[in-house]
C-alpha cells in the first residue's frame, strides 16, 4: 500500500507499476484508481510506467471535509507528479477525472506532460444554461447529491445500468462490474463524493482546455448517457488546438471497462505515433 502526503496532510492512495515512459491515470466519480486495472495491466506490459491514485475522499485515500475541490484535486495531482519527478508523461482522464487533468494543465502548465488522453470527459461544461444548450439540467446533478446523501449504496448499483449501457438492447449485463463499481464506490467518502458532484457538473473548463498544448486524443461514446456527446467531447475536440476525436458507436460511458481492447489498442496506437 503506497501512500503520497499532500501539502496539507492529506494521504493519497497511488499506485506506481512497471519501467518506462509513465502514463497517470486519473479515475472518474465516485470511483478509485482500481477502475483503471485493464489499462495499468495491459501497459505496464507493454513497457510503460503505469501510475494511478485514488482522488482525495474516493478510493483509500484519505476522506477529507473540507478541499473536495476542482483546484485541490489538480494541485493534488501536481505534487505527487513532482513527488514522483514524472517527465514526458501520458495523462489519461476519465469522466471527472478528465476535468481533473484539464485543470491541472491550466494550473500547472504542460512542462511534464508529453500527450493527452480524455476518454467520457466532463469538459468543457456539463451544466445546461443559456450558453451551453445541450447540457443536463442542474436538477439532474441535485438528484445525484440527493441520491449520494441518502441512498448512495442502492444508487451507486443503479448507476451502473445507464454507466455501462446495460439498458441497451443486445447489451448482455455484467453483474460482477456491476458489483465492483458498488464495492469501490463505498470505499469513498460520503462527505468528499457529494461535494465532488458540483466539480463535474458546474465547473466550466473551457480555459483549462485552451492551455493544452500537447497533442491530445479524445475518446467518447455516442451513446454515453452520463456525460452527452454532443456536450463534451464534440465540444472539447473543437477547442484543444490539436485534438483528435474517436467516437465510438453505441459505446457507454464506461466504455475503457466494456471496450478495454479496443480501447488500449487506440490509446496505445496514439502514444507512440
Amino acid at each position: 500500500m503506497t501512500y503520497f502526503t499532500t501539502s496539507d496532510g492529506t494521504r493519497l492512495f497511488y499506485k506506481d507499476w512497471g519501467v518506462g515512459q509513465p502514463i497517470l491515470f486519473a479515475h472518474g466519480w465516485p470511483l478509485s484508481s482500481d477502475a483503471w486495472d485493464q489499462q495499468m495491466l495491459f501497459f505496464g506490459q507493454n513497457g510503460f510506467r503505469v501510475i494511478a491514485h485514488d482522488r482525495r475522499s474516493h478510493g483509500r485515500s484519505d476522506q477529507t471535509w473540507d478541499g473536495n475541490n476542482m483546484d485541490r484535486y489538480a494541485d493534488d495531482l501536481a505534487e505527487l507528479i513532482e513527488a514522483l519527478d514524472l517527465r514526458d508523461a501520458i495523462l489519461v482522464g476519465h469522466s471527472t477525472g478528465g476535468g481533473e487533468v484539464a485543470h491541472y494543465i491550466g494550473r500547472h502548465g504542460t512542462a511534464r506532460v508529453a500527450k493527452v488522453v480524455l476518454v467520457g470527459a466532463v469538459p468543457p461544461l456539463m451544466l445546461k444554461t443559456d450558453a451551453n444548450p445541450e447540457g443536463t439540467p442542474l436538477s439532474v446533478f441535485d438528484g445525484i447529491r440527493k441520491n449520494t446523501a441518502t441512498n448512495r449504496s442502492q444508487f451507486f448499483f443503479d448507476l451502473t445500468v445507464p454507466f455501462y449501457g446495460f439498458n441497451r438492447d443486445g447489451v448482455e449485463t455484467n453483474e460482477g462490474l456491476r458489483e465492483n463499481f458498488r464495492r469501490i464506490g463505498l470505499q469513498g467518502g460520503i462527505k468528499g463524493q457529494y461535494d465532488c458532484v458540483r466539480e463535474f457538473s458546474e465547473v466550466d473548463y473551457t480555459e483549462d482546455l485552451r492551455r493544452i498544448d500537447r497533442p491530445t486524443l479524445i475518446i467518447h461514446g455516442d451513446d454515453d448517457q452520463i456525460v452527452p456527446l454532443k456536450a463534451s467531447a464534440r465540444l472539447a475536440a473543437e477547442i484543444v488546438p490539436d485534438a483528435t476525436l474517436r467516437v465510438y458507436p453505441g459505446g457507454s460511458h464506461g466504455l475503457a471497462e466494456t471496450e478495454a481492447e479496443r480501447f488500449n489498442a487506440d490509446v496505445l496506437t496514439f502514444i507512440r505515433g
